[in-house]
């Protein structure tokens, strides 16, 4: 009997080593993956900021008193639209003293080239008769003295009785030349007409800077100003963002540099209200790299319509779709021997159940999967992980695979933190 159990003892064991070296003779079981056609989307993930055109600082160039605000943070105004409005009762009285000393002065012109010129026209032929009765009167006494008729002293009152005429014909002429058109006394009412006119002008002017208007289509960032202030010229009232189209900035490590190119759609979140996406697509890159930081500047432009919770500078999630392939061969990045950026690896094949090393070319890659543009067709069987020796019998165990929308994260050198948080933020 007890014989009887040592040969069932030795036949047990003989049957588990037979069963060990049969396992051994098969290879170990490796998880595999069965090469299929499936999309590959590849996306870049990075933080930016809303951005505006440009801004402003609107400011009175009068120092005066504050009479009233009109519109508040937030509003939107349009070119012209009055600000702040300033106490103008002074102004005004400057104004009008202004006016009645133009009109005092147009008054005084039009009265030279109306009235002034008759008077001095009727002068002057007064004065032309004169001096032709008193060059007769000359005449006359001279006939006279020659006859014997008078002494020889009336022929000097008849001379200075023509003398005094032609000083009074010369003053009349004088006058007339005066009042014409290039005439000084004109001229010289020309000038103060324009001297008045150039202070109504100003005073206008003075009277207008008492409103303080908007540039421009604007929004209202910020006031500094309430009724009864008194504001001095230079210093800002009102911070303004100019009108027109939002675009959001963003400073992305220059490694990724290649991944962009204007027009690529792209995916904005606002930290603040994540379950609000909207779309947008990228504008332009920046020429030249920030030395100090490792980034280029990237713009975006909105799609449509900006969201109404949308603010200046406020920090939101972009995802820029940088390269799709619609239908390709992809594997794993676990199946690849080779460096990170590489253009060809190598995977292990799983043939006549050895793992056999096959060389790929290599395309799009995300941080999960990489495309396989040659060295494997569809249906062929790829260890996951490349870990085993070439020619090693295995036994392969097919796993199911889907390659995910695998992001980069583009945060710059200094922003380790934002670069972690854009990586596994959603």
């Amino acid at each position: 009997m007890k014989q009887r159990w040592i040969w069932v003892g030795a036949l047990a064991v003989v049957l588990i080593a037979a069963g060990i070296a049969a396992v051994a003779l098969r290879g170990p079981v490796v998880d595999a993956l069965e090469v299929q056609p499936a999309a590959l989307v590849r996306t870049l993930r990075f933080s930016a900021r809303v951005a505006t055109l440009s801004r402003v600082d609107v400011g009175s160039t009068v120092t005066g008193r504050v009479a009233q605000v009109l519109v508040d943070e937030g509003a939107q105004v349009r070119r012209g639209d009055v600000l702040v409005r300033l106490e103008s009762d002074e102004l005004r009285a400057a104004l009008a003293q202004a006016v009645a000393a133009e009109q005092q002065a147009q008054a005084r012109l039009a009265g030279l080239r109306s009235t002034g010129r008759t008077a001095t026209a009727a002068s002057l032929a007064q004065a032309d008769a004169t001096l032709r009765a008193a060059r007769v009167e000359l005449a006359r006494q001279q006939q006279l003295v020659a006859q014997g008729f008078v002494s020889a002293s009336r022929i000097d009152e008849a001379r200075r009785a023509v003398e005094v005429a032609q000083a009074q014909q010369e003053n009349a002429r004088a006058q007339t030349q005066a009042n014409a058109d290039s005439g000084t006394d004109v001229v010289q009412a020309q000038a103060q007409l324009a001297l008045s006119r150039a202070a109504t002008s100003a005073a206008r002017a003075r009277l207008a800077q008492a409103e303080v208007m908007a540039p421009t289509d604007a929004r209202v960032l910020s006031r500094q100003v309430e009724p009864g202030q008194i504001v001095q010229p230079g210093r800002a009232l009102m911070s303004l963002a100019l009108a027109g189209p939002t675009q959001l900035v963003a400073p992305v490590d220059e490694r990724f540099l290649d991944q962009l190119q204007p027009g690529q759609r792209a995916d904005v979140v606002a930290d603040a209200f994540p379950g609000q996406p909207f779309p947008a697509r990228v504008l332009s890159i920046a020429p030249a790299v920030d030395a100090q930081r490792g980034a280029i500047e990237v713009k975006l432009a909105l799609d449509r319509q900006p969201p109404a919770f949308l603010r200046e500078d406020m920090t939101l999630s972009v995802e820029v779709e940088t390269g799709r392939r619609e239908r390709t061969l992809v594997v794993p990045l676990s199946a690849l021997h080779a460096p990170a950026d590489a253009a060809s690896a190598t995977v292990l094949v799983v043939n006549d159940g050895h793992a056999q090393e096959r060389k790929v070319r290599l395309g799009l890659r995300t941080l999960d999967a990489a495309e396989v543009l040659e060295g494997l067709t569809a249906g062929e069987r790829v260890l996951l992980r490349g870990d085993r020796p070439p020619g090693e019998k295995v036994r392969a165990s097919v796993v199911r695979w889907q390659p995910g929308l695998g992001s980069m994260s583009a945060g710059t050198r200094e922003d380790p933190g934002s670069t972690l948080g854009n990586a596994f933020g959603r």
